[in-house]
């Protein structure tokens, strides 16, 4: 039963309002905050009874001491000021109090800081360096100049001028330096910094765990991480460490990039005067590189000599060694090893990617760097190939400048073993970033009837659909007049428009009965056509592939096939010529021959390696090649023992020239395209020359050393 009041008048009476919460009435009551705390006492006084029962014998022998201790204020027995200064004994349990509470405090720190397993990325983190194929620097890549050296590479004079300029106790230190610490805590309080006071193995933990925050906290933590680290790492691989993730100014990380940046030599060439100059830098590059002003000089060359003699005073270095070093090792100003831009960087774009695929490295992988290179480009042939492209560029922008705005030209040189030795990819990387002779733009033309023709002497022909292949020979004689209609065993072919196939000759010029040998080597390009489908498109392809064509650059099987309506590289076209030179034998295109990381060798997949076509085969064909050469360049032949042939394609809209000469077969296009409005291949018109004096066959010329 429930009361309810109501007001005389008959009304409910108003509710009371709630009082307004204020901060007080919002903060917790006492008790709450206290109740968790007294459990937590009531549970340790029960686990500490035990003990506690054991220990009263002698806490009760220890009280009269401990009353000795505690402060009586003012002092009994003193007078004035003294009757305020605390006991001897006051003192002394006061630090002893503060030894105990601080080696607790550090302890639990101690317990509760792990290492990280997580390295910091971008302190391990190096460049990848690309050669040239005599091993000599081609290019570099990464947002930072590092290359990890192992311990071993690294000279002990080398060692010893970073220790003796840093840390020169640093293998009986434990990591740490309590001097050194205790210096920077003063600089904390007092000063607000934390400068000073780190061993070699602090620096190492700051450079690859840490940041370089300067605050007490990341100290406090760098110093746990030091002496755990130094317990579970040997001295040595902590060196190499610090060695390898150090900045010496110039944009270099760890002692090898800057034995080169300052010194252009490897790290394992370093005398002690050298490695000094160098160890002065771990102190501040920016106040220590002596190329940078007069005082930076004044200080490095202090420096040095400093450390030279603190080298001879541990007993790294003899009195006699010293007396040699009494002239400063001025480093060089500049180093310019790399030439990035341009063509490298296309080169460096072709084996990057060669590179990531054949020794299954992931992108993540590669990008953390420490990668060495070794590329198959030959130094030599690639200046050539450009020079020869770049004079043809000028010369057509001096005859047609609105036509030479849109002109392309792609290049590449392959050995009959594979490699790579040469490519033109455009005008600048920077300004143009596809790469022209890795492009599949412009179709072969005619240069692809080698192929045909292998193809027929390889898998013979049939005349009817039933019965084996009818052999075929380089003497086979076929129609070489013009718009012959190609047939099949029923016929004539037609096409879905409903007029009959031919094929056509350039010029519209008929041969009459000519041989296939005779059809190659005087680009009549009638037989092929036919001769295409005689052995079967299908098998044409296959020999095209099996030479080194790529099968997406096929275009559909179709009696224009034969003719070139695929669209290979020039690295492609290079290479399946480059196999006709190598007796019938392919080897896949390959831009890298070896990887290391770190001068650890790295697993690379070898390139594939087939028969595509037979030794007699592949010599039939390179035999009616150097006919077409010596036949349209009889000046150039009677020096030269080439093989070529040229490409031209229907519209007239690219040029091709690919020829073999010393086991290296190089290919070249010339093709129109306004990239500013389509991708459809526009005229030549008379931008690539005529047959007998074309474009091409001048690039070719140039860089093969012809003529």
């Amino acid at each position: 039963m429930q009361l309810k009041i109501v007001a005389l008048d008959g009304t409910r009476p108003a509710p009371k309002p709630e009082p307004k919460a204020t901060e007080e009435s919002r903060a917790p009551h006492p008790s709450r905050v206290l109740a968790p705390l007294l459990t937590v006492l009531a549970v340790l006084r029960r686990l500490l009874a035990p003990a506690t029962a054991r220990l009263s014998p002698y806490a009760e022998l220890a009280a009269p001491y401990v009353r000795k201790l505690r402060p009586e204020y003012p002092r009994p027995g003193r007078e004035d000021w003294r009757r305020w200064l605390p006991s001897w004994r006051q003192w002394l349990a006061g630090w002893l109090a503060l030894a105990g509470l601080s080696g607790l405090f550090l302890t639990v720190a101690y317990a509760a800081t792990d290492v990280p397993t997580n390295l910091n990325s971008y302190a391990t983190q190096q460049d990848n360096v690309y050669f040239w194929s005599d091993g000599t620097p081609m290019a570099r890549t990464g947002w930072v100049r590092r290359q990890a050296m192992p311990l071993k590479d690294i000279p002990e004079g080398v060692r010893w001028a970073v220790l003796a300029a840093e840390n020169e106790s640093f293998y009986s230190d434990p990591g740490i330096s309590a001097k050194g610490i205790t210096r920077a805590l003063w600089r904390t309080v007092g000063q607000g910094d934390t400068e000073g006071g780190s061993t070699i193995t602090q620096q190492y933990v700051k450079n690859v765990y840490l940041n370089q925050d300067q605050n007490l906290t990341r100290k406090l933590t760098e110093a746990m991480i030091a002496l755990k680290l130094d317990n579970r790492m040997s001295k040595d691989k902590i060196l190499e460490g610090y060695l390898n993730t150090s900045w010496f100014g110039r944009g270099t990380y760890g002692i090898q990039r800057a034995s080169q940046a300052y010194y252009g030599k490897d790290v394992s060439k370093l005398n002690p005067s050298e490695a000094a100059m160098l160890a002065s830098l771990l102190k501040g590059a920016g106040l220590y590189d002596p190329t940078l002003s007069a005082a930076n000089h004044r200080r490095a060359v202090e420096r040095w000599s400093w450390i030279l003699d603190r080298m001879v005073k541990i007993g790294k270095l003899s009195p006699a060694e010293r007396a040699k070093y009494t002239k400063f090792p001025e480093p060089i100003k500049t180093l310019q090893i790399y030439d990035t831009g341009k063509q490298s960087d296309y080169l460096v774009e072709l084996a990057s990617q060669y590179a990531r695929k054949n020794a299954h490295l992931s992108d993540k992988e590669f990008d953390l760097g420490g990668y060495q290179i070794y590329t198959t480009f030959d130094r030599k042939r690639e200046s050539e190939l450009t020079d020869a492209v770049t004079k043809a560029r000028e010369a057509a922008l001096k005859k047609d400048p609105k036509a030479a705005r849109t002109a392309h030209y792609g290049a590449a040189s392959v050995a009959t073993d594979g490699r790579i030795v040469a490519v033109y990819g455009g005008p600048d990387h920077r300004k143009q970033g596809y790469n022209e002779s890795n492009a599949t733009t412009v179709p072969a033309g005619s240069a692809f009837t080698p192929f045909v023709y292998a193809a027929g002497l390889e898998n013979g022909v049939h005349k009817t659909r039933e019965g084996p292949a009818t052999p075929v020979t380089p003497e086979s004689v076929y129609n070489g007049d013009d718009a012959v209609p190609v047939t099949t065993p029923e016929g004539p072919y037609w096409d879905r428009s409903g007029k009959k196939v031919a094929a056509h000759n350039d010029g519209k010029r008929s041969y009459g009965p000519v041989s296939l040998r005779q059809a190659l080597a005087r680009s009549v390009n009638t037989p092929f056509m036919q001769l295409g489908m005689d052995t079967g498109l299908e098998n044409v392809k296959a020999t095209a592939q099996a030479a080194g064509l790529l099968p997406s650059s096929f275009g559909p099987a179709t009696p224009n096939l034969s003719l070139g309506t695929s669209t290979p590289s020039t690295i492609r076209m290079a290479s399946g010529y480059a196999t006709f030179a190598a007796d019938g034998r392919h080897t896949e295109p390959y831009s890298v021959r070896r990887v290391t990381r770190n001068g650890a060798g790295v697993r690379l997949d070898a390139p594939d390696r087939r028969r595509a076509v037979r030794p007699e085969v592949a010599q039939q064909v390179s035999e009616a090649l150097a006919d077409n050469f010596r036949a349209f360049h009889p000046t150039a032949a009677a020096t030269t023992p080439a093989a070529g042939k040229d490409g031209t394609t229907d519209k007239d809209t690219a040029l091709w020239y690919t020829g073999t000469l010393k086991s290296v077969s190089t290919a070249i296009v010339v093709y129109r395209i306004d990239l500013g409005k389509s991708l459809e291949p526009l005229p030549l018109d008379g931008l690539a020359g005529t047959r007998e004096n074309s474009v091409p066959f001048g690039i070719w010329s140039r860089a093969m050393g012809v003529g």
